[in-house]
């Protein structure tokens, strides 16, 4: 028995490690703390400013939460598919709620404006600039460039000065002033002056119209856009007229000039300039319709009661509610025969006496009840001898 328990306990020894300790492998290497590289890094253009954005990366290379977060490079490349970080323009400080995000596991967005140099733009107006980041750790060390991001150098002009909008009778009038400018069609550059609308209750604003404006800036500055045109190079638009809108809704307007090239088999490089100050509208409607035209009077008595028959040319006015017709007789001020609006072009005089001669005239009234101007009179004689 007692062989047996030293036996046992000289086994149990020998499974023991030297040492006293347990061993659990060799040990592992300190970790490098490298953040892995943004992969949605996107790049906006507007005017001469650049906005950068990408997701500020919350895991390292070795898959482990980001602790220490550094600096991150702005880079910027003539070259297309740079590997290594070409210009570096700028550098982005860690976020100061990177440490209170992380912990929430939410994501987290980090920006950078590049301000492109003019120069840049003059001699490269074909050509393309590539964006990448690298975010750094606290040592100054990165794992490599994030995606790439493109955006055309294709030159953009201010837009154009007095902008201005109000409400006319036909629609919102929208103008500006087309001025000169030296740099128009450099490099195969064309123009278009991009306008833009918001309603009031919104907070978007949506594209109103494109207007070709090439001509405008290479030709020369037209002092008055309402007289005729003098020659080719005159004949420029520097007005539109909006008639999409509602009546007594309150619009804010702005516009942009567009720098658009055109290359055969490819599609179009568009960038807008910087906008142009925002101009706010209320288009009260206080305009009348359209005057009613081509009034004439028929007659029609014999064998029947008498009448006279009334037509004339319909107004084309959207917001047209119908019409007035207006009679009298020499010596006499009109009076309004009907009670209710005329809703089409044609009106019956059943009060009519033989022998009598009535002058007629029209008005038209729209919605709100704006009543135009009295057309044109005629005349009629009801003639003797009806029943």
């Amino acid at each position: 028995m007692k062989v047996w328990k030293v036996s046992l306990a000289l086994a149990i020894a020998g499974l023991l490690p030297l040492g006293g300790c347990a061993s659990i492998g060799p040990p592992e290497a300190p970790s490098l703390e490298l953040p892995k590289p943004p992969t949605d890094l996107r790049a906006a253009r507007k005017g001469d400013k650049v906005t950068l954005t990408w997701t500020v990366p919350s895991r390292t290379t070795e898959r482990q939460s980001v602790k220490y977060l550094g600096n991150t490079e702005i880079c910027r490349s003539l070259t297309p598919g740079p590997k290594q970080c070409g210009t570096e323009i700028g550098n982005a400080a860690p976020p100061a709620d990177f440490e209170s995000t992380r912990r929430s596991g939410k994501k987290l967005t980090a920006s950078f404006v590049d301000t492109l140099p003019s120069a840049l733009e003059r001699e490269h107006p074909r050509d393309f600039a590539t964006y990448a980041v690298e975010v750094l750790n606290q040592a100054g060390r990165g794992a490599g460039l994030s995606n790439q991001a493109r955006v055309p150098l294709v030159p953009t002009l201010l837009p154009f000065p007095e902008f201005a909008a109000q409400a006319t009778a036909q629609g919102v009038r929208i103008s500006w002033e087309c001025t000169t400018m030296p740099a128009a069609g450099a490099g195969g550059v064309q123009y278009l002056f991009r306008i833009y609308r918001r309603p009031d209750e919104s907070t978007t604003f949506s594209k109103l119209a494109d207007v070709p404006a090439t001509g405008c800036v290479e030709g020369p500055l037209r002092k008055n856009p309402e007289a005729p045109a003098t020659n080719e190079a005159e004949d420029i638009q520097s007005s539109f007229l909006d008639q999409t809108f509602e009546w007594e809704k309150t619009y804010s307007y702005r516009a942009t000039l567009v720098s658009v090239i055109e290359s055969a088999g490819k599609p179009s490089i568009e960038v807008e300039g910087t906008d142009t100050p925002e101009v706010k509208v209320f288009p009260h409607d206080v305009f009348p319709p359209a005057v009613p035209t081509a009034l004439q009077a028929v007659f029609s008595g014999p064998g029947q009661s008498p009448f006279i028959d009334l037509i004339w040319t319909p107004v084309s006015d959207s917001d047209l509610a119908g019409y007035n017709v207006y009679r009298h007789q020499a010596g006499q001020p009109p009076v309004k025969l009907n009670g209710d609006l005329v809703r089409t072009p044609a009106f019956r005089d059943l009060n009519v006496v033989p022998g009598q001669t009535y002058v007629y005239s029209v008005s038209a009234v729209d919605e709100r009840g704006n009543e135009s101007a009295k057309s044109e009179e005629t005349s009629e004689t009801a003639a003797p001898g009806g029943n």
